[in-house]
């Protein structure tokens, strides 16, 4: 019997001033930092509207209901506490994007999510 192992990641994005904080979950890392790229600007979405697409931190998590309960977790937290989580693992705040999605900004993006 095979069994297959899930990645799910809870991750926090920033817009390029750094002022504003976006805390999502997904179980494909890249593909969710492009489609924050590609819906920039547009207000119907929260990180869309605050051009959030800059990862910042990640944490990855085998079972999609942990990963749920700390993307919940954090949503609570106060901006100095998120800013204490992001500097344990990227004290500088360096964009991560280049690392997770490999070129970036994305190129040949055939639709817009």
């Amino acid at each position: 019997m095979q069994t297959s192992v899930h990645q799910y990641f809870v991750y926090i994005t920033t817009n390029p001033g750094k002022s504003t904080l976006y805390v999502g979950v997904t179980n494909n890392l890249a593909e969710r930092i492009n489609e924050h790229w590609g819906n920039r600007g547009r207000p119907e979405s929260f990180a869309g509207k605050y051009f959030c697409y800059h990862l910042i931190y990640f944490e990855e998590f085998q079972y999609i209901q942990s990963a749920i309960a700390r993307e919940k977790e954090i949503k609570k937290w106060s901006r100095e506490k998120k800013f204490s989580l992001i500097q344990t693992q990227n004290p500088d705040w360096h964009f991560l994007n280049e690392k997770i999605c490999g070129q970036w900004p994305p190129q040949n993006l055939h639709k817009r999510y």
